[in-house]
């Protein structure tokens, strides 16, 4: 525990020195569904939480609508997208189609029971959701502050920020998140180095109205000039976005106007389009970002505000969502002392590199998009590649992030730790379950596949044996016995709250593995903060 801090890592008399002084465990800045969602989950263990918002309301503006295979499977692991229809577990093989590089015929799998291949959701409706569940949850979510100081001191972190009417506020923390975005200012106040990819292209975006009924068709057009991607809305309008390939604008900060935004697209297809009623207009590029490190200290970064890249293939809102469900769990349990050393810096090491992943694999897409007549027999290439299998597998994992696989603790692992365990069913002394049910509680789950009073693992490992290593860890571990699952090449397995293998049998000992994770054993009260996992 944080030396002054009260249970659960909140400060009982508020931030030192404060004016409207505030006291939290944990300050998250940014309520976009990236800090929302670390807050829900810091909140889930008995975290105190404050999110500090520079906004005063939801934005309405259209913004990420994706959420890709390997997010949806998380997110339903811990219980939340009940209230979208479309994420419900299906029975099927759950493909979904998709695109790459603007090209058509990317079909994304997912196992049997696993939810839906690709999720549409307007990144408004999830953030309303989860700042419902967060607040529920007890999280104190501020908006209209807009943070203007990140200093560590010896009493924490404090964090100041300007409220509604000019109202200073400051908090004392134990750890603060930057989830702020692109453009949020925890990663400058706070230090952090990054490696920037200068932009070599000019997009526009916007909904506008057609003067035309049907105008441009709904898809993605190339043309020698460029590309123009028309979707349909709601209401009679027309999302549109637009690629110049021939440079980077020198108008980056000026706002867009309708007749620059008609001039562009009119340009690319080759005739006059007309059009009217804007409802909002944009402007972005390739600039791509990548912090150095996701932690410096006390104060971590996630989301936008960790890394940026260009948006094709609808992977920045799914990145910044594993983000939270990778930093959640890790930092509550630091914060309340059940944490092994060095747990929290394992964030860093898992969640960069797959950032720098997207980066490199969407300015490969862009590369592709160019629209020179001397990359058409690539193109063609890609498009056999797309529908043949198994290469359009690896590009369809890649996408959807089902292709990461966690470095291993060390070099005595199973081969098996770091992947990520289907939603197989399960069949246990309470009856049928699956791994979507059993980890909705939050817990970290131990899965024995063994019953009966002298039962053994398919290693030969006692089942007893195995929990009479776990029970220093019983408060913070759900033990669960199950009958053998053909295909799982292990008898025992530790999966993490995000839905990854943290251990299983035949890569050295439970008890280092239980060590490393949550520490010297103990943590009772996860099971009061928990109560829906107690098994």
């Amino acid at each position: 525990m944080f030396p002054g801090a009260g249970a659960g890592g909140v400060w009982p008399g508020g931030g030192v020195g404060a004016v409207g002084g505030v006291g939290a465990g944990v300050v998250v800045v940014g309520a976009g569904p990236v800090g929302l969602l670390v807050a829900c989950e810091l909140a889930a263990f008995g975290v105190g939480v404050s999110v500090v918002e520079a906004r005063g309301s939801v934005s309405g503006r259209p913004r990420a609508t994706t959420l890709h295979a390997r997010s949806v499977q998380s997110l339903v692991r811990r219980g939340y997208l009940g209230g979208f229809a479309d994420a419900r577990t299906g029975a099927g093989s759950g493909n979904g189609g998709f695109h790459f590089a603007g090209m058509p015929g990317l079909t994304i799998s997912v196992p049997v029971g696993e939810p839906v291949a690709v999720l549409k959701c307007e990144q408004q409706a999830l953030e309303r959701s989860l700042e419902e569940r967060a607040r529920a949850a007890g999280v104190s979510v501020l908006r209209g502050h807009r943070v203007s100081g990140v200093r560590e001191t010896a009493e924490g972190v404090r964090v100041s920020a300007v409220g509604p009417g000019g109202r200073a506020v400051e908090w004392v923390a134990e750890y603060v998140v930057g989830a702020d975005g692109a453009r949020g200012v925890v990663r400058e106040l706070a230090g952090f180095a990054s490696r920037s990819y200068p932009a070599t292209v000019s997009a526009m975006a916007g909904d506008v109205r057609l003067e035309e009924t049907g105008a441009l068709a709904a898809g993605w057009h190339r043309t020698p000039r460029g590309w123009v991607v028309v979707k349909d809305v709601a209401g009679g309008g027309v999302r549109l976005r637009t690629l110049n390939c021939e440079g980077a604008s020198a108008a980056r900060g000026v706002p867009l106007s309708l007749e620059e935004f008609r001039g562009e697209v009119s340009r690319i297809v080759g005739r006059e389009v007309g059009m009217g009623s804007p409802r909002w207009l944009s402007r972005f590029s390739d600039f791509s970002r990548l912090a150095g490190c996701y932690r410096k200290g006390r104060v971590l970064l996630a989301g936008d505000a960790a890394h940026v890249h260009f948006p094709i293939g609808g992977q920045g809102l799914s990145t910044g969502v594993l983000d939270a469900l990778n930093l959640g769990w890790k930092l509550a349990l630091t914060v309340r002392g059940w944490a092994g050393e060095g747990l929290l810096d394992t964030y860093d090491r898992e969640r960069r590199p797959a950032a720098q992943r997207v980066i490199d694999h969407t300015r490969a897409q862009l590369e592709l998009m160019r629209p020179d007549a001397e990359l058409d027999p690539l193109r063609a290439l890609f498009g056999e590649l797309l529908a043949g299998a198994p290469e359009g597998g690896v590009l369809a994992s890649m996408v959807s992030g089902q292709d990461t696989v966690l470095p291993a603790r060390g070099a005595d692992s199973s081969p098996w730790e770091g992947s990520f365990l289907a939603n197989v069913p399960l069949v246990t002394g309470e009856g049928r379950t699956d791994v979507i049910r059993l980890l909705a509680g939050g817990r970290p789950l131990l899965l024995l596949f063994a019953t009966g009073e002298d039962a053994v693992t398919r290693e030969g490992g006692s089942a007893g044996g195995y929990e009479a290593q776990a029970r220093p860890w019983e408060g913070v571990l759900r033990v669960v016995r199950a009958e053998p699952v053909p295909g799982l090449p292990y008898g025992a397995v530790l999966v993490r709250p995000d839905g990854y293998v943290g251990w299983a049998a035949g890569g050295g000992g439970l008890a280092p593995a239980l060590r490393a994770y949550f520490g010297g054993g103990g943590g009772a009260g996860v099971r009061d903060a928990l109560p829906g996992a107690v098994s």
